[in-house]
């Protein structure tokens, strides 16, 4: 469980958001970043279960670049060059990345405090408003965000949001599941993904080729297999040490994007989401991040799969997706849902 702490940065209190459900699920989060904390499931056996890899107190996460279940905007993923090019023009973003943008710059949306604008015992809404230039991204943003856990032990996460400019906006949670009873190598879960195609990306996690059939590679989980099975085993993974790569998915939020396994086998993740791609990060650089209970993690520890828009697409208009750039007048609407169930 989170510990009390100090004030955030802005020298007002943390505000702790706790959701439950008739099953005795619980799930916390806190308003800095609009983060998810925890997702504690009930066992048939009688234990609980954490699902989420998390820090021990609110400040933990001010000390740690893995974005542990953070909301990460304006963008999430990787911008090549902070450019954005549109109709002949470019416009600069703020870089922190070497010469790179990731999730959104340097005070991204996980650094902020969120507004609650409404809180249940099911579901808590959080608001953030990011005005015009905004680590350089043109026009102000409106986005609502909305957590919801219903009985059947699933969290929606629910994005909704407006600009007044044209402007690329792709809004995703970056939570790190490990459903194992202790928190071990992640690797030894198994992986469904419902995607034909992956996207290679160079040593710095920028797209360096077209979308890549995922048949006789590496990044065939179209059948369950472990994490583990096909780890570095060829040189689209190693360049990034392991799993950090976009899958384009087959399906619509009807049936799931990806299912996860515990490595033994008694609890399973499955992802619904009605983003076009899913980022499958294995952990690479989780090594020294503050852990809940045992100091730091290492590497390899938590499994991100991060619903969004495949990375760099502001500048890949030819990628088979919806257009990335939300237009005045229009919504950006997304939603992604995970549901922990003891198997």
């Amino acid at each position: 469980m989170l510990k009390p702490d100090s004030h955030a940065p802005d020298g007002q209190p943390w505000r702790i958001t706790t959701l439950r459900n008739k099953n005795g699920m619980v799930v916390t989060f806190m308003d800095w970043g609009a983060t998810w904390l925890s997702a504690r499931v009930p066992m048939g056996d009688g234990h609980v279960r954490e699902a989420l890899l998390g820090c021990a107190t609110p400040s933990d996460y001010l000390q740690q670049s893995a974005y542990l279940g953070a909301t990460v905007g304006r963008y999430a993923n990787r911008i090549a060059q902070a450019q954005l090019q549109r109709d002949g023009q470019s416009v600069t973003l703020s870089a922190n990345q070497g010469k790179h943008q990731l999730h959104g710059g340097p005070d991204g949306f996980n650094s902020r405090r969120w507004q609650i604008v409404s809180q249940s015992d099911s579901e808590v809404e959080y608001r953030l408003n990011s005005p015009d230039g905004d680590q350089g991204f043109p026009g102000a943003l409106q986005v609502t965000l909305r957590y919801h856990l219903d009985d059947s032990n699933t969290l929606s996460i629910s994005y909704d949001a407006t600009v007044d400019k044209a402007c690329p906006v792709n809004l995703t949670n970056h939570a790190y599941f490990n459903l194992d009873a202790e928190h071990g190598d992640a690797r030894e879960h198994h992986l469904l993904l419902n995607a034909d195609h992956y996207l290679p990306v160079d040593s710095e996690g920028i797209p360096n080729a077209p979308l890549k059939a995922v048949d006789g590679t590496s990044f065939d989980f179209r059948q369950a297999k472990s994490i583990m099975q096909d780890f570095m085993q060829d040189d689209d993974q190693r360049v990034v040490k392991g799993y950090d790569h976009a899958f384009l998915l087959n399906s619509g939020a009807e049936q799931p994007a990806a299912t996860l396994w515990s490595a033994d086998g008694k609890l399973q993740l499955n992802v619904f989401t009605s983003a076009p791609a899913l980022q499958l990060y294995s952990g690479n650089y989780l090594e020294g991040t503050p852990a809940r209970e045992q100091g730091v993690y290492t590497a390899f520890q938590g499994i991100a799969l991060e619903s969004e828009f495949l990375p760099d697409s502001p500048n890949h208009p030819e990628w088979p997706q919806p257009d990335c750039w939300l237009q005045p007048g229009e919504s950006y609407q997304s939603i992604t849902r995970y549901q922990l169930t003891p198997v």
